[in-house]
């Protein structure tokens, strides 16, 4: 097992940032002092507990802060998480700058309850996502052509997610019974995304957990996944013994919908009882897309896709560098258990998902269009021979004080060997992307609530991969990201 190697000068640099955002935080509580010494002298004024009107509520959040990365690349005014938190492949370099979203994605939104019959009522939800450092609609495919054909040295960050500049990240209807459930059809979270929310120890934060970052795991294999377009969507909870519940989830999304797969379905069974929560899932995705900016050489190829003149009759599935981009596509099939033990003032988290990845067995042909983007070039023969992950991870939260949460956490990954070569069965180094490889992240955050609608958030998370997921990480394989910063919601 390999450990951090920081030098002393590396550890000066970084314990100074650490002592920043400590020092943030720490002013944050001497705020709060005095607000609440200025409470006592003049009694507050009421508080409405939401934007609502017949039924119909706004709300939002904003979250944004400023963040040290070891090693990084420049902030994307795109990407949901402006930075990509975790060590990558362009990681050069340190990098300071604000960033957006690092406890919860900045979002703005419209649900509504109407009541019907019995205890039946219609409901609703839009909601979009945006970048409050930049302005812009969160969009992690536009941060992915913005890189096409640039060399690593000279990429800022880019990475794949569901957030890919819809104008409703969510947006679906259907109808609720607190007897029967709850139905919804449009395109909304996953089972398995509702669960990484509950049950990691950070509640899916893009600055603190790996399964926050990275949508792998809310996704089933892949992070376009982590919604689906034109799904219906079952969630029901009932109460079976006192004090216990049992809980029941499925979706399933149709086949032949535009997005980012083709006919998937999930479910997640469990139950609650004497502070135990447990969930067990199983998820199916065929023809799931893992979307990536274009190399040189294939952006040099873009115009050969499209002859000029075309022969009579024929079609062009040629893009610009502006709007191409390259997948591959999979069939996924996971497994996995969460659970989480509340104790009060202190909540233990743990998780496990096995994921298998095999070739489709409906390939795709390059020309298909992903959001607003077109993939031009297509790799379906990707695991020939099939790829298994395992998602592992544990934590606790500690509630300190009625205001202060602690939080430590741990991530990992453990990547099968699925070389199809004599040269590389078995190889447990970096040489290949196919050999056996691992990645691990540890966190530590606060989180200080100064009021019911405002906090303020510090916090370290460290990265590493190694072997077979080191795989073309030529600049560094660890990463130390510091954050912190204040998060408004209404």
């Amino acid at each position: 097992m390999r450990y951090l190697n920081v030098t002393s000068k590396s550890m000066t640099r970084t314990g100074g940032v650490v002592g920043w955002c400590g020092g943030v935080l720490l002013g944050a509580l001497a705020v709060v002092g005095v607000a609440q010494a200025q409470g006592t002298a003049a009694p507050a004024a009421a508080t409405d507990d939401s934007l609502t009107f017949h039924g119909i509520t706004l709300y939002g959040i904003v979250d944004v802060g400023i963040q040290n990365q070891s090693h990084g690349a420049p902030i994307s005014d795109y990407f949901v998480g402006g930075s990509a938190e975790i060590v990558q492949k362009n990681s050069n370099h340190s990098v300071t700058g604000v960033t957006p979203s690092n406890m919860s994605n900045s979002r703005v939104g419209l649900q509504g309850v109407e009541p019907l019959v019995a205890d039946w009522s219609g409901v609703f939800k839009l909601e979009t996502f945006f970048n409050p450092q930049s302005g812009q609609i969160s969009d992690a495919l536009k941060s992915l052509v913005q890189n096409n054909g640039r060399s690593l040295a000279t990429q800022n960050t880019n990475v794949d997610s569901s957030a890919s500049g819809q104008t409703f990240i969510q947006s679906y209807a259907g109808v609720s019974s607190k007897t029967f459930g709850t139905f919804t059809f449009g395109r909304q979270n996953t089972v398995l995304a509702d669960g990484v929310a509950k049950y990691d120890p950070n509640f899916a934060s893009q600055a603190y957990s790996l399964i926050g970052i990275s949508g792998t795991t809310a996704g089933g294999g892949d992070t376009q996944n982590r919604r689906l377009d034109s799904s219906l969507k079952y969630v029901g909870s009932f109460s079976v013994v006192p004090g216990g519940a049992a809980h029941l989830s499925a979706q399933y999304k149709f086949n032949q919908s535009t997005g980012s797969a083709d006919t998937a379905y999930e479910v997640a069974i469990g139950g609650d009882y004497a502070g135990l929560s447990v969930d067990a899932y199983y998820a199916k995705i065929k023809d799931a897309v893992a979307a990536a900016a274009l190399s040189a050489p294939q952006v040099a190829d873009l115009p050969g896709l499209c002859p000029n003149p075309l022969p009579a009759g024929g079609s062009c599935i040629a893009a610009s560098s502006s709007n191409a981009l390259a997948a591959t596509i999979s069939d996924n099939t996971t497994l996995a258990l969460y659970a989480l033990y509340n104790m009060g003032v202190v909540k233990f988290y743990a998780g496990y998902e096995n994921i298998k990845y095999e070739n489709p067995k409906s390939p795709l042909a390059a020309g298909f269009d992903l959001a607003a983007y077109r993939i031009a070039f297509v790799n379906d023969n990707a695991y020939a021979h099939e790829k298994i992950l395992q998602v592992y991870w544990g934590g606790v939260r500690y509630t300190v004080l009625p205001q202060l949460d602690l939080v430590g956490a741990y991530y990992g990954y453990h990547q099968s060997n699925f070389a199809t070569t004599a040269a590389n069965a078995g190889c447990t180094t970096n040489k290949s992307g196919t050999c056996r490889g691992t990645e691990e992240v540890i966190s530590f955050d606060a989180d200080y609530r100064l009021s019911k609608r405002f906090d303020t958030y510090a916090g370290v998370m460290y990265s590493g991969v190694h072997d077979g997921l080191a795989n073309g990480y030529s600049f560094h394989t660890t990463d130390i990201t510091t954050t912190a910063g204040v998060r408004f919601k209404f």
